[in-house]
């Protein structure tokens, strides 16, 4: 639907995107990443790399391809496909590769970026802790220097890959004594320098990727792993967000779409009361509402994207892309298992399964109500810095009385 908005280079991604779910990623794994008969991810982005589909926004001299936002969340949309467990495993280099790239070292790009674009390393992000959430910089992780070496002690938990990434982008408190904004510091820790995976959550949705809790117990990290500068992982977190933010909200989209594909699908088969189901007002206006849903949610994200292309601040734009997005795949999928009754809800189909992964993506990467959050703050920021070039319709009132206009 959206095809005529792409360039040439964008439609031959989406191609290769599409063969790369189509043909590489087998039912089989899948299925075992639901049941967690497995727990990792390294299948799924050792393929990716191999196809060059990691990291698309990077330097090719560190495995990337140099393309733009705009393509990328054109890829993960194709991925999402999959589910959660599948296209988390598939952004996660693009992740923790926005703070390698933009913040790190050309040794840190060379030893650990490059490599993870290839498919060679597995890589983890691990932001939240025991005793926070949503809440960034309550983080009680700690580390501090000795001669060449930082300390880090402390627990971070459901991080995606906890049970077998080689390495993991880990925050913690440098300054206990600053201000919050002035007291984190971000590292590259790899898995081997004695990071302990102590638990593998059992999951409702998004199985499979060895999700867990990992423990610091005076882990030694060379001074050369500090991404960045000291007790400033504040401006590395804040762009770090907006792949956070963009990745769940484009992957969610795709998911939705699968959902309404099966479930139409099905509804054209179907019969009752003499004809297919399709034939009701009843499905066929939920089709209606969720495909325009997605289409809304789809121009939403993309626009997000192209803002972010743009070099102007995205920070609103891509907290209403993981809002918007996730939130209308929850609706379209619901809609879907609705149309399909109770066939829907067993695993006969993956609806169940898109169901369960959905309830997950309104939660990580800051919940939709931090993302409400941000966008008020945002736009009633905007308004005040708004000089009013525009017509001002509030002088437009049948009785613009100003004695009427009580504020206090």
């Amino acid at each position: 639907m959206f095809d005529f908005m792409l360039t040439e280079e964008q439609k031959k991604l989406q191609e290769e995107a599409r063969n790369f779910v189509k043909n590489d990623i087998s039912s089989k794994l899948v299925r075992d990443m639901d049941v967690s008969a497995i727990e990792t991810g390294r299948p799924i982005v050792e393929i990716a790399g191999k196809r060059n589909l990691l990291g698309l926004r990077f330097p090719k001299a560190y495995g990337g391809r140099e393309l733009n936002w705009a393509s990328e969340v054109l890829a993960i949309e194709e991925v999402g496909v999959l589910g959660n467990s599948i296209s988390c495993a598939y952004v996660m280099p693009s992740i923790v590769g926005e703070a390698i790239n933009r913040f790190g070292t050309r040794e840190q790009k060379e030893k650990y970026l490059k490599p993870t674009n290839e498919g060679r390393l597995y890589s983890a992000e691990a932001l939240t802790e025991p005793r926070g959430g949503s809440d960034f910089f309550g983080a009680a992780m700690k580390a501090f220097a000795k001669g060449d070496y930082f300390i880090l002690n402390g627990e971070k938990r459901f991080v995606v890959g906890a049970k077998d990434a080689d390495y993991f982008l880990v925050y913690a408190k440098s300054a206990e004594d600053s201000p919050s904004h002035d007291s984190m510091s971000c590292f590259i820790v790899e898995k081997n320098m004695g990071v302990k995976d102590h638990t593998i959550y059992t999951l409702l949705g998004t199985r499979g990727g060895g999700t867990g809790r990992i423990v610091f117990d005076n882990v030694r990290v060379p001074r050369g792993n500090l991404v960045g500068e000291l007790h400033q992982a504040y401006h590395i977190f804040n762009k770090m967000m907006v792949p956070e933010r963009l990745t769940s909200g484009a992957g969610a989209v795709g998911m939705g779409r699968a959902a309404m594909e099966v479930a139409t699908r099905y509804s054209t088969r179907r019969k009752a009361f003499g004809r297919s189901i399709d034939r009701f007002q009843a499905v066929n206006f939920m089709v209606a509402d969720s495909v325009s849903t997605l289409d809304a949610a789809r121009a939403l994200v993309y626009t997000a994207a192209r803002m972010a292309d743009s070099g102007e601040d995205p920070r609103r734009l891509v907290s209403e892309a993981k809002k918007v997005g996730t939130e209308a795949a929850w609706a379209v999928i619901n809609n879907a298992m609705q149309i399909m009754g109770g066939i829907g809800y067993t695993s006969i189909y993956p609806v169940e399964r898109f169901l369960r992964d959905c309830r997950l993506s309104m939660i990580w990467t800051g919940t939709n109500e931090i993302m409400s959050l941000l966008i008020q703050h945002e736009y009633y920021k905007e308004l005040k810095q708004r000089k009013f070039e525009v017509r001002d319709v509030e002088g437009d009132a049948i009785t613009p009385d100003d004695l009427e206009k009580v504020y206090e």
